[in-house]
């Protein structure tokens, strides 16, 4: 029977060896910190790690912006209050003449109607005994007056009225993201952004941080609606053609580790700092992450290393926040993720200790009623 303990004894000994043994491979939700910079700072390394300070931030905003196509975007610019006849209008024109002989009515007739007059490619309208008339690029009234005066020549008393209809030259295109999707036409030549959108019902309440893209030719440009409310003088002028597509900011980041929440995440706002995205993903987490191993890691492309380029030493670079400073956490506010960055909170070395103890604590429970008995 003793022999029987002391063999149980020995057993649960060789347990626990065991198990302590393997602590150092423990099952862990996260990397430590040093686990993920270890060797930076070797020659041979192919990252970079830079932690987060006020000293180091003022260097990192001459860095290229990485994760997402540039755009620009075009400033506001006046235009007239009028609108200009365009290549695609239809025009309307009713000619009123009281002579007796007059060439373009029949006797007893006071007017004829001329409906649905294209402007053609050329910008000309054809109009019986004169031929045919340039009337792009004036404004109706402009147009009605030349029209009139070319027709003096073969009714000297005749007077013309006129009416435009847009075409597709004188509307845009509202694609997608407003609730009325479709052709805008443009009743003046100070027609902007901002009122076609509202033209079109206002923007959807789905999208997250509205984008607003301009394509105008060949050329997109984009900002977002938060920018447009903001700053008026980023109101542009549209012009005819121009086609307007409003969507959710496309930009996201990862979050994994000893994170509240470990999923992808979209922009919600122009700009996310390193503070707005812990916050989103619901902080670390109390009783494994490492509050000073917050790290961000992101790969910058292969141009940010060209020579006279300002940047990092390697494309892969590892940014670490401490949360338990001051410093840290003014710094977190100002540094701003890129679209693609990975938030890692890692795990506390503490975490493997407390597994560790538990461990040992449960072995000399059982060693403990083992003597017992």
């Amino acid at each position: 029977m003793i022999s029987a303990v002391k063999t149980s004894r020995y057993i649960l000994w060789i347990v626990l060896g065991l198990s302590l043994a393997a602590c150092a491979s423990l099952p862990r939700g996260a990397a430590i910190q040093a686990e993920i910079t270890r060797g930076a700072d070797q020659p041979e390394a192919d990252f970079a790690v830079y932690p987060v300070s006020r000293a180091f931030l003022p260097s990192l905003t001459a860095w290229p912006t990485t994760g997402e196509r540039q755009y620009g975007w075009l400033g506001h610019s006046s235009g007239s209050a009028a609108q200009i006849i365009r290549a695609g209008d239809t025009l309307n024109i009713v000619i009123w003449d009281s002579a007796e002989n007059s060439l373009l009515m029949s006797p007893g007739q006071r007017n004829v109607d001329l409906s649905n007059l294209r402007v053609s490619d050329s910008g000309s309208v054809f109009l019986p005994y004169v031929g045919s008339i340039r009337v792009a690029d004036r404004t109706p009234d402009s147009a009605r007056q030349l029209l009139q005066n070319q027709l003096e020549a073969v009714a000297p008393g005749a007077q013309v009225q006129l009416a435009m209809s847009e075409g597709r030259e004188n509307s845009v295109d509202m694609v997608s993201g407003v609730r009325s999707a479709g052709n805008v036409v443009l009743p003046d030549q100070d027609f902007s952004v901002l009122a076609a959108i509202s033209a079109a019902g206002g923007v959807n309440e789905t999208l997250t941080n509205p984008q607003v893209k301009l394509v105008r030719g060949q050329t997109t440009y984009r900002t977002s609606l938060r920018a447009l409310f903001e700053d008026p003088a980023r109101d542009t002028r549209l012009q005819g053609g121009d086609k307007i597509i409003v969507e959710s900011d496309r930009r996201y980041f990862l979050s994994l580790g000893a994170a509240g929440s470990e999923s992808q995440f979209d922009f919600n706002r122009d700009q996310v700092s390193a503070l707005d995205a812990l916050a989103i993903i619901g902080g670390v987490n109390d009783g494994r992450a490492n509050p000073k191993g917050v790290l961000v890691l992101r790969e910058y492309p292969a141009s940010a290393l060209a020579a006279g380029q300002r940047g990092p030493r390697h494309q892969r670079v590892v940014f670490t926040i401490d949360l338990t400073t001051s410093d840290g956490l003014f710094s977190a506010r100002n540094f701003f993720l890129h679209s693609g960055d990975l938030v890692l909170a890692t795990e506390s070395p503490l975490s493997s200790v407390n597994v560790i103890m538990g461990i040992v604590g449960s072995a000399f429970g059982v060693i403990n009623v083992a003597n017992n008995n």
